[in-house]
């Protein structure tokens, strides 16, 4: 039912004391599982989510006999209550603006309206679908991506300084201490790594975005550390098939899994009370 064959699906029958299962009781099985997949899959999405995260993750499905590396977009939300939610997974041929459009708009005809704020990394194609799906958001570049991007242009021994250099921009307690320390580094570093700078001073303020909205709790909503977490735990889960045989299994066993995973509750990513905060986007929606 979730990606392996109906001759290990008997084996794991055997293995929980269930003999004998035949080959109409599989498919029975896996009908009935299919109907709860396709439902948690469409369900509403009315109410707010003030911050979305989006990224995309690869694994080995085969279509028309072969094996391809697909793209499998994820969309991550924070309800108006602080409860985090997987919004929709997605399975696509390729990582682009108009696959990334796609999944957007599955959420909006769900019921989610425009977020005030959407993470993601640098992906020229992520970025534009963003821009057009949702007039009025604002994009945060993922600063933990960002530093990644920056630090690949440094020797080894240099990036352990560097890096702590760089995470003190994003904990300034504001935009414009947050560029002078970014000024201040670039003068310091500017002639011994002048790409590692540009990539800094091009993309800095596409990663302070945040900033705009003091309400939010700036550690948990300016990086998609939540999502690369999540994508972990699909990979614990998905190595153990390897190579899907088709789309639907692999939505299956990812499902099943965003299914079993119980409501965490409410966590801080406001800062001031959900009443005040409303108020605040109330007009951005």
């Amino acid at each position: 039912m979730q990606g392996v064959s109906t001759r290990e699906m008997e084996k794991l029958a055997r293995s929980l004391g269930i003999e004998n299962l035949s080959r109409s009781q599989v498919s029975e099985m896996t009908k009935g599982l299919n109907e709860q997949v396709q439902d948690f899959r469409s369900r509403s999405l009315a109410g707010r989510y003030p911050v979305i995260w989006a990224d995309a993750l690869y694994e080995k499905v085969r279509v028309d006999g072969r094996v391809v590396s697909m793209a499998v977009l994820v969309a991550y939300g924070v309800n108006a209550q602080g409860q985090r939610e997987v919004l929709a997974v997605e399975p696509m041929m390729e990582e682009s603006k108009e696959s990334y459009s796609q999944l957007f708009q599955s959420l909006k005809q769900r019921g989610l309206g425009t977020p005030s704020l959407v993470v993601s990394d640098a992906n020229k194609g992520l970025i534009a679908a963003i821009r057009e799906s949702f007039p009025g958001a604002t994009w945060q570049r993922c600063k933990v991506y960002f530093m990644r991007n920056t630090l690949a242009h440094l020797p080894l021994m240099e990036k352990d300084i560097f890096a702590a250099q760089l995470k003190e921009i994003w904990r300034a307690p504001s935009a414009e201490l947050a560029r002078q320390r970014a000024r201040q580094l670039a003068k310091r570093y500017e002639k011994r790594f002048p790409k590692a700078i540009e990539i800094l001073e091009e993309g800095l303020e596409d990663s302070l975005a945040f900033y705009a909205f003091p309400e939010l709790d700036a550690r948990k909503i300016s990086s998609a550390n939540m999502l690369e977490r999540l994508n972990k735990e699909f990979r614990r889960r998905t190595n153990v098939v390897g190579i899907f045989p088709n789309r639907d299994s692999y939505l299956r066993l990812v499902t099943t899994y965003l299914m079993e995973i119980k409501i965490r509750p409410p966590e801080f990513f406001f800062r001031r009370p959900y009443f005040v905060y409303a108020v605040c986007l109330s007009c951005t929606f």
